[in-house]
Formats: structure tokens, sequence, C-alpha cells
């Protein structure tokens, strides 16, 4: 295996990094001690970066991973992530001093480790200043508890800015960002991957299955065995599902299963560092280490290219990062006494 380096952070990972949102999981294994065994062979194959976050079935991912990890810890690029609820408390969820200090404690707690290879902010937070955020994980990094820091689904703008400020207020800066990438979600490549390789950050994608429709077992008018997947509305996407009926035939052409077509492609970028593998059984994850070596031909990436153009999202992703000025209303409308009168 070729590991790469984690943007200018010195760090060698593998190209294939284990995603731990499937461990844990009430839509993935609840299985503690066969999660473990999941994690293992991981490790074993040669993947030297496991992803989690703390939300992850609210804590339980974080605890498995930690469980698994005992005597193995110093051999693994540990990456977590923070920011999303964790209960109904106002205060236990955002991007805050106060929070960030509090979550940092119950992460390594649950982890059961002394510090965090890779602490992500899982979404930006609006109502904090990202000077704040910075500078309370500027002195995680200064205490030992955090090694590098990074972002998640973050707009190109917003990575530039929290790049300024950090420069002008002499904080750590994020060194990695962890957007969705795969054949169906293209938009990336536009800014956010110029921008993570100006600021020479690491890139960790997200999805690069497409939320299981480029697998192969998604096909246009059989999803009704799919019926409980927590990603229906992507599933149920025509334009998405036209979309594969014309990569299946390609990568039957190529004589490459779907997975591994997918997974290839997205680790084809050079932008990107590693692609986040999210099985939650033996089986998955044996199927996808078996492409590990694939490399795909400009041939095949010309006809992924007229299939999705570069640049380009096709259809709806269930998941897709919505800023704040579009998701809530009162940052799009006047109240109510302050509008004129029609």
């Amino acid at each position: 295996m070729r590991y790469r380096t984690l943007g200018r952070t010195g760090i060698k990972v593998s190209p294939y990094a284990l995603g731990a949102l499937m461990l844990g999981a009430s839509i993935g294994n609840p299985d503690h001690d066969d999660s473990i065994r999941l994690i293992h062979k991981a490790l074993d194959a040669g993947i030297n970066l496991i992803d989690t976050a703390d939300a992850y079935s609210q804590g339980a991912s974080e605890e498995v991973v930690g469980k698994a990890l005992k005597g193995r810890r110093d051999s693994v690029v540990l990456a977590t992530k923070f920011g999303l609820p964790m209960g109904d408390d106002l205060n236990r969820r955002g991007t805050s001093r106060r929070w960030i200090m509090i979550e940092v404690e119950n992460s390594l707690r649950r982890l059961q480790t002394d510090y965090i290879d890779l602490y992500q902010i899982q979404r930006l937070d609006p109502a904090t200043d990202i000077e704040e955020t910075l500078s309370a994980l500027s002195d995680l990094i200064h205490s030992g508890k955090v090694r590098a820091i990074g972002s998640s689904m973050t707009p190109a703008s917003d990575i530039i800015e929290a790049q300024w400020v950090a420069e002008r207020r002499g904080l750590e800066r994020f060194r990695a960002e962890q957007p969705c990438y795969s054949i169906l979600n293209r938009s990336i490549e536009s800014e956010v991957l110029p921008i993570a390789q100006r600021y020479g950050m690491g890139v960790l994608v997200w999805g690069p299955l497409g939320q299981g429709m480029l697998t192969g077992r998604v096909r246009k008018g059989q999803q009704t065995d799919l019926v409980r997947s927590p990603f229906m509305k992507a599933i149920s996407d025509e334009r998405r599902l036209d979309a594969v009926e014309q990569l299946i035939p390609l990568a039957t052409d190529a004589g490459l299963p779907m997975t591994h077509l997918a997974m290839a492609f997205a680790t084809t970028h050079p932008c990107v560092t590693s692609a986040l593998l999210g099985p939650h059984t033996t089986e998955q994850l044996n199927d996808l280490l078996a492409g590990m070596d694939v490399t795909l031909t400009d041939e095949i990436l010309d006809r992924i290219d007229e299939i999705v153009p570069p640049g380009t999202d096709v259809g709806t992703l269930d998941q897709a990062y919505l800023p704040p000025a579009i998701q809530r209303s009162d940052l799009r409308r006047r109240p109510v006494n302050e509008r004129a009168a029609v």
C-alpha cells in the first residue's frame, strides 16, 4: 500500500480510511464485538486511519473504536469530530470554546486515549466567531491533547476565512477538510479541492460509494429492498439512478465491480488524500479491500466525465451542506415589523 501525506502535516495515512459511522449504530452494526473484529481486519490490511465522531450513535462509535485500539493506538492515525448536537441541551453542540473544552474530554474518555491525531469541526457554527473556535482548538494542540485540526463540509469561502484568521491571529490552522465526494457528487472539484491544495490541506472524502448507489445493488425500479435506507432521497432520485445505469456497463466493460470503480475514482484526484470506507460487515469490508490496487485508465476517467461532468453534482444528496443563510428563514426574511407595507 502506498501511503500518502495528510496535507503538510507530515502524517502518513493510507489512501483508504475506515469510517466508523456504521459501527455501534442503529442504522449499522450494533454488535460491538463484531465491529471490533472489522476494525482489526482493516488495520491488518494496512489501513492506518480511522475516522469517527462524537455524534455517531451519540458516542457509541467512539467507544467501539476505543475498545478496538487497545494495544494498537500508537500505530493508528485517529480522527474524530464534534459540533453536532449531543443531547437536548443547546450548549452541548456547536463550536464554542465552552463546548470544545468539555467535549474533547468526553471523546478522549470514550476513545480511551490521551490524544487525538485529527480533531475536526463536523459542521460550521454560525453563532460562533471562527477566531473563538480556532483559539480553543489551538490551546488543545498546545496542551498535547490534539495533534492537528480540521473541518468538514466547509464551503471554499469559509475555508479561506479560517486560514486568514489563523494567520492574522497567530493561531493553529485547519490542516484537513472532509467533504463529500463521489462520481455522483463532484462539485467540490470546482473550488473546495483547489483551495485545500492551495493551503496545503489534506482531504478525507466521505460517501465515495454515493450513499450506496455506486455498489451495483441500486438499480432503477429495483429499490424496494432498500426502503429502510437512511438515504432514501438519494436512492430515489431519478437523475442519480439514470447516471448509475450508465456507469454499470462502464464498470462491466472495464472488468471491475462497481464498488472498485467508485473507490478508485475517489482516490485518483490529486487533491484527495484518503477516501473513507463505511462498511458495517466484514463481507463489505473484504469487497472494498480487494479493490485497493485498482487504477483507472484515462479512457475510463474520460467516460466517467461524459456521464457526470467534472465539478457537477447529480440529483439530491441527503446530507448535502446547506449554509445557514439558506436553511434559516430568519436569515432570509426581515422581521414582520420591519417589512415595508405592500
